[in-house]
């Protein structure tokens, strides 16, 4: 299991993913003018930072509304919100952050197409005028995380990203404290190479429109480094909910892969590595060597263990990840976080391997909800104290770049900050997909190697 869990986001978001642009009518603030400072004589400027006092921090904190998903998922989060206050509390009871207290502006939106994640955009920037947003603010489209970083010029910390989407923005204006899926793509290729994984095989690639720049710039060009025969790509056209189409397209790429002598594939894009599309490959040809560059393919395995699938599709995938559930259980990182949350809210925190249900046959995902406040909260204190006294873009910005070794309080052991790289886990193992594994009548990823430092960008 990833340390962080956004599975229960992800597959939600497959129902319909609705492209618009930013609807803001205001003009843009002007670019960071130190984006290309990474180091030397950098001069700080004095300007004053958007939402930013002598005595306080507004800060954006962007929540999923879970009641628009739930019927998408088997898993929800409750009372957010509260677990975000609980890590904000904790350090304005210490004295803020250099005397500056975070005051939080929490929003909740549906995920379901993007509309309503645009919208939030201009609340946060234009109505609140806050200084960052935090939180799960998910467009696979990427124009609501460009809407908030390029048009306005707002920080933002968040989850789901692609390398493709940060470099929309102007650097360090997006940060991803887990690892992008181009990032992903390296590091997962170079495991499999020293593990001699795809020795023998013809490898083809499964991606859909959201996913096809990754693939094109990121996936097929290091499969071409490994030296690894392939077969033909496939990139489906998914529309929103209806699949009719895109399932046509599947079945095409399949016989041809048949014909190609095809003997595993690479699954890259959080639609096409759902269930109706791995079930499909499977069934047609299964002794097929599944790999992905999509974490979130766990939750995708999980659900089909949960509905009593077998044999279960995802069976041995492989994929790039970081510490198992126990061994983050058991860290000094996932300590810092639950004892922070038990001197705030009075409760013990429900670790990765726990099962909490929840209403309706739903089971909380209290934890990776916890994980989530934790990891971002501190990494936003932690960028901002190493600002100092002048908190604005471009301060934060030149911070950003020349940041090095951060704490990443929701992740594992390693994690780097700098210019060029700004998705900061550098905690990786090659594992595999074991239904066998807890919790029971779910499964969980199989280490394959030893956990190590890839700090590549």
């Amino acid at each position: 299991m990833r340390v962080r869990r956004h599975g229960v986001i992800a597959s939600a978001v497959l129902v319909a993913l609705l492209f618009a642009a930013c609807g803001s009518s205001s003009k843009s603030p002007a670019s960071p003018t130190n984006s290309n400072a990474p180091g030397g004589n950098y001069t700080p400027s004095t300007a004053a930072g958007v939402g930013i006092t002598a005595t306080q921090i507004k800060l954006g904190i962007a929540l999923v509304d879970f009641n628009c998903i739930k019927q998408f998922v088997d898993s929800i989060r409750l009372n957010q919100d509260k677990n975000y206050s609980a890590y904000i509390n904790d350090i304005n009871k210490h004295g803020g952050i250099l005397g500056r207290k975070i005051v939080p502006v929490f929003h909740t939106f549906c995920p379901i197409g993007n509309a309503q994640a645009l919208a939030l955009c201009t609340k946060f920037t234009e109505d609140d005028k806050v200084f960052a947003v935090l939180g799960n603010f998910v467009d696979f489209s990427g124009d609501a995380q460009t809407c908030l970083a390029k048009q306005h010029k707002t920080p933002l910390m968040t989850f789901q990203l692609s390398r493709a989407i940060i470099d929309e923005s102007p650097p360090g204006l997006i940060i991803e404290p887990g690892v992008t899926p181009e990032r992903t793509d390296t590091v997962l290729i170079n495991l499999m190479k020293t593990q001699k994984t795809l020795d023998g095989k013809k490898i083809a690639v499964l991606g859909e429109t959201t996913s096809q720049k990754i693939v094109k710039n990121s996936v097929e060009p290091a499969l071409k480094r490994l030296g690894v025969q392939t077969g033909t790509t496939a990139i489906l056209s998914i529309s929103g909910a209806d699949t009719t189409a895109a399932q046509s397209q599947l079945d095409s790429f399949i016989e041809r892969w048949k014909t190609e002598g095809v003997n595993a594939l690479y699954v890259s894009g959080t639609q096409v590595a759902s269930q109706q599309f791995v079930e499909k490959v499977r069934a047609e040809m299964p002794g097929i060597t599944l790999v992905s560059d999509i974490t979130d393919v766990l939750t995708f395995a999980q659900e089909e263990q949960h509905a009593g699938k077998k044999p279960n599709p995802y069976e041995g995938i492989i994929s790039a990840n970081g510490p198992t559930a126990h061994e983050y259980d058991v860290s000094s990182n996932w300590k810092y976080c639950a004892d922070i949350y038990k001197a705030e809210t009075g409760k013990t925190a429900p670790n990765g391997e726990a099962v909490v249900p929840g209403p309706d046959g739903k089971t909380l995902d209290t934890y990776g909800s916890i994980n989530d406040a934790c990891q971002l909260v501190t990494m936003f204190h932690d960028i901002v104290l190493k600002i100092g006294k002048y908190v604005n873009v471009d301060n934060w910005v030149h911070t950003v770049d020349t940041y090095g070794k951060i704490r990443n309080m929701g992740g594992g052991a390693y994690a780097s900050l700098h210019a060029g790289k700004y998705d900061v886990d550098d905690t990786f193992r090659l594992e595999s997909y074991d239904s066998s594994l807890p919790p029971t009548g779910k499964g969980n990823w199989k280490p394959i190697t030893d956990l190590q430092n890839i700090s590549g960008s």
